[in-house]
């Protein structure tokens, strides 16, 4: 089983537990490059992981400083580690993302935010898994990245939380963690329902509930992402007969003889 490791204290509570699970463990940490003495870390990962009985391997892939950095390091983590990793999430992370997706205007796929899936401690609190690593005494990561505020979510973790705390006067990790938790349940429940229906078939999608129309279309038009709700919605102008085709992602969508055809175009465009 591999476990990915920064060698902070959620992803080396995450090892700690596996290995009391009864796993066999491969810690497998992740160096960016991003920080003077990155190696450090490895060398900490590389400690814990002896001391629990695991194995370790430690993979570069660089990623250089700019715009989007954390979604850029995210992305290259995913490239290297291998199929079905587990990771170190925390409902704290959860609900953080949950926040994060919401100022996006995500729908019910992204505020439904992580799913448990390779996530075994994601009911955890932040709190717990600082907690068992004091409590083991073992030497962790602090990564300054976390506390800068030129991240949002560091501002989402750090002001927007607790100030909404402070407004609820109570704790919303657990209200964030179980909405999001519904949310997922009803997404999948929705993807069931919208699996029958054609997307292609405009006379179906007429008369179909919006929300599942616009499901099955969402699924129809992904290709490496999924579609925005503005191309989603001009698809669905072209069903309801307000206009004969829209383009989305350089690609043309058309009504043809009661069925909905995608034709290549030259360039994507957002024109009618």
């Amino acid at each position: 089983m591999s476990c990915a490791v920064s060698g902070g204290p959620d992803s080396s509570a995450l090892l700690v537990l596996a290995v009391a699970a009864g796993c066999d463990v491969e810690a497998i940490h992740v160096d960016h490059g991003l920080r003077p003495g990155s190696d450090r870390e490895a060398t900490i990962v590389a400690g814990t992981a002896e001391r629990f009985g695991a194995r370790v391997r430690s993979i570069r892939a660089p990623v250089e400083p700019g715009p989007n950095l954390e979604a850029r390091a995210r992305a290259a983590r995913r490239a290297v580690l291998p199929d079905g990793t587990l990771l170190g999430h925390t409902a704290d992370d959860q609900a953080e993302t949950v926040l994060l997706a919401l100022l996006r205007g995500a729908g019910i796929d992204g505020l439904g935010a992580m799913g448990p899936r390779h996530r075994p401690i994601l009911r955890l609190r932040r709190a717990e898994t600082h907690g068992l690593c004091a409590s083991l005494g073992l030497d962790v990561v602090d990564d300054p990245t976390n506390r800068d505020p030129v991240h949002r979510r560091n501002r989402v973790r750090h002001e927007v939380l607790p100030l909404l705390a402070e407004v609820a006067d109570r704790d919303l990790v657990p209200v964030l963690t179980r909405q999001a938790e519904l949310l997922r349940d009803e997404g999948e429940l929705l993807d069931e329902l919208a699996a029958e229906l054609d997307p292609a078939d405009v006379a179906a999608m007429r008369v179909a509930p919006v929300a599942l129309a616009r499901r099955a279309l969402r699924r129809w038009l992904r290709t490496e992402h999924p579609p925005r709700a503005a191309d989603v919605e001009r698809v669905l102008r072209v069903v309801a007969g307000d206009h004969v085709a829209t383009e989305v992602g350089g690609r043309r969508i058309a009504r043809r003889g009661g069925r909905l055809v995608i034709q290549a175009t030259s360039a994507p465009g957002p024109g009618w």
